[in-house]
């Protein structure tokens, strides 16, 4: 006895082999929209505002051409429940990165931090541009903050030496970030840079953490080389304990607010500003610019000897020449003037 195999209908293996094809077409796009690439090289991050709603995400895919495809991003971000769910922040973007693992950091808010650095600026207002150009807030905020009163009494300043609080380093801190706790985290720094041994040296100088601050900021607007600091903090402190005025150059620059000037005249010297240690004794109200980490330092560890004049050497070098008596610093300075003139420095 024989049997025959049963065979399928011709209609339903050209089925079969239909709903297949349907299958792997449907699995590969459903691969490209979650998996494949789809991020452009034309940014390297997204910057998602406070406030952001999922349509702004969108535009600013389209605008700056971020993915190749915004209509399967939707597609994925939307199986992946990211319009309900947007965050803030500041997101690192890589060639090629797929919407799965874009969305995934979306949607988690695993932004990168701001590495922010900052050192050599000399009013409130280039810090606040910095700041601005860094962080979501915009310089106005912040120029606004440096300026306030119960802002700067909030960490234990006024407003002329709120700026010492600010310790050249460098920075990680969330790009969305509010304002004043960017200050809060400043004010972390402040206070551990100002350890107990920082303080009682300067103490012992008789000057509190900010009047070093302030002192260390003429010390940098005088000194070129840091290896020369110590000396120039050393003059000053000098000057200082024997109530003299201090005469820096730099304080009446910034008194004048004229950074122009290469050459200080004697109708420089007359303005009425207490930045103008010509006209007033002891130290400015505030720092002249940022100190830095070196300078304060060198105010801390100052270099002791006798000399209480300094004027810049005539080789143009950024050095200066030191003296004890009036009588040898007229000699110093008589000779950088003449330099000043072969030069035609007039101003």
């Amino acid at each position: 006895m024989t049997t025959t195999k049963k065979q399928f209908p011709k209609w339903l293996k050209i089925t079969l082999a239909v709903v297949l094809l349907l299958l792997v077409a449907i699995g590969w796009k459903g691969y490209q929209l979650f998996f494949a690439g789809n991020v452009t090289a034309k940014e390297q991050y997204l910057f998602v505002h406070t406030n952001a709603t999922y349509a702004d995400v969108l535009k600013e895919l389209q605008d700056k051409g971020i993915v190749d495809d915004v209509t399967g991003f939707d597609i994925v971000a939307k199986s992946m429940k990211y319009p309900s769910a947007v965050k803030a922040g500041r997101y690192k973007l890589t060639e090629g990165m797929s919407n799965r693992r874009l969305i995934g950091n979306l949607r988690g808010g695993y932004q990168e931090a701001v590495k922010f650095r900052f050192e050599n600026l000399r009013l409130k207002e280039n810090f606040a541009a910095l700041l601005g150009n860094n962080f979501e807030a915009d310089s106005t905020t912040f120029v606004h903050l440096l300026q306030s009163d119960s802002v700067a009494q909030k960490f234990g300043f006024n407003t002329d030496n709120f700026f010492s609080m600010f310790i050249p380093n460098t920075y990680e801190i969330f790009w969305n970030t509010e304002p004043e706790k960017i200050f809060a985290r400043f004010h972390e720094e402040y206070q551990r840079f100002w350890t107990a041994e920082r303080k009682e040296k300067a103490a012992a100088l008789n000057l509190t953490p900010q009047q070093v601050s302030v002192l260390a900021s003429i010390v940098k607007g005088e000194a070129l080389h840091r290896d020369e600091m110590p000396a120039i903090a050393g003059l000053y402190l000098n000057r200082l304990k024997k109530g003299m005025l201090l005469q820096a150059d730099p304080t009446v620059i910034f008194a004048n607010n004229d950074f122009t000037i290469r050459r200080v005249l004697n109708r420089h010297l007359t303005i009425d500003n207490p930045y103008n240690t010509y006209r007033y004794k002891g130290l400015p109200p505030g720092p002249i610019m940022l100190p830095s980490i070196a300078s304060i330092d060198a105010v801390l560890n100052y270099k002791h000897h006798d000399y209480i004049y300094m004027c810049a050497k005539d080789d143009f070098s950024g050095y200066h020449n030191f003296a004890v008596t009036v009588a040898d610093h007229l000699i110093n300075a008589r000779k950088f003037q003449q330099a000043l003139d072969a030069r035609n420095i007039k101003k």
